[in-house]
């Protein structure tokens, strides 16, 4: 049995599977299940077994966005201080999978809608079902966006597509969705799981480290200029070469073999 509420979680292969587990509220995020993704992505950063993550959700829908039931439960005057919990909670767990070492899948089924989209936008890698369906909703429900959405999906798909989106709310295909970026790969229906758990597992028998490095380096290319960012990717790549996997990765190729990476 789960130890969370909201959540489903365990770890095989080296693999972290964490399914959002709200199905009867379209995995709606309420204040519970953005404090277990804190709670988890804390755990997944911590456990050196854990050497990729693998986000999916039970049920017919990814994430419909926000649970807007729980916040029209609240007083008036509270809500404004639900919200920055809730959000609190939700932007610790997407800072934490977006520096940890482990590369984080996403496996979009459904709707992604709202946190739902951002979430999606936050992956390191999405894989889709064809018939997956992308839409921002905030503007909809007279809200602004959360979750991370206004700093990725504008690197991904670019300022005026992004305002467009958030504006206009218009849903995207997973098709349209990979056109644009958001979407790593789409697939059949009835292949997400297996291609997405195939994707986590083939990650987590690779270079945990360099994963790690190669996710900084993208984070950190948006504020450096380039000579502080080749200096950066001069500081890691020496840091890697110290490293076991380092080692093993130039010793295997020079032996013209597959490599034993350890994530070490």
């Amino acid at each position: 049995m789960s130890e969370y509420s909201t959540i489903l979680f365990d770890v095989r292969d080296h693999v972290a599977h964490i399914t959002l587990n709200r199905p009867n509220a379209a995995n709606a995020l309420n204040a519970e299940l953005a404090h277990d993704l804190m709670e988890v992505s804390l755990r997944c950063e911590e456990d050196p077994s854990v050497r990729a993550v693998l986000i999916s959700a039970a049920g017919k829908i990814f994430c419909a966005g926000g649970d807007l039931k729980s916040f029209g439960a609240q007083p008036k005057e509270m809500l404004p201080t639900f919200l920055k919990k809730v959000t609190f909670h939700l932007h610790k767990a997407v800072s934490r999978f977006n520096r940890m070492r482990a590369p984080v899948v996403m496996a979009i089924h459904g709707a992604a809608g709202g946190a739902g989209m951002s979430l999606a936008c936050a992956g390191d890698l999405v894989v889709a079902a064809e018939s997956a369906r992308f839409t921002m909703a905030y503007t909809r429900a007279g809200l602004t966006p959360d979750g991370s959405s206004t700093y990725f999906l504008p690197r991904i798909v670019g300022l005026r597509r992004a305002m467009d989106l958030t504006l206009t709310n218009r849903v995207l295909t997973a098709r349209e969705a990979c056109d644009m970026g958001i979407v790593t790969r789409v697939v059949p229906d009835d292949q997400l799981m297996a291609t997405a758990e195939g994707l986590a597992k083939g990650l987590a028998e690779g270079p945990t480290r360099a994963y790690g490095g190669v996710k900084r380096l993208f984070a950190e290319s948006a504020i450096r200029t380039l000579e502080d960012q080749m200096e950066l990717e001069t500081e890691w790549i020496a840091d890697m070469a110290r490293t076991a996997d380092g080692t093993e990765g130039i010793t295997s190729f020079l032996e013209k073999r597959p490599p034993k990476f350890k994530g070490e």
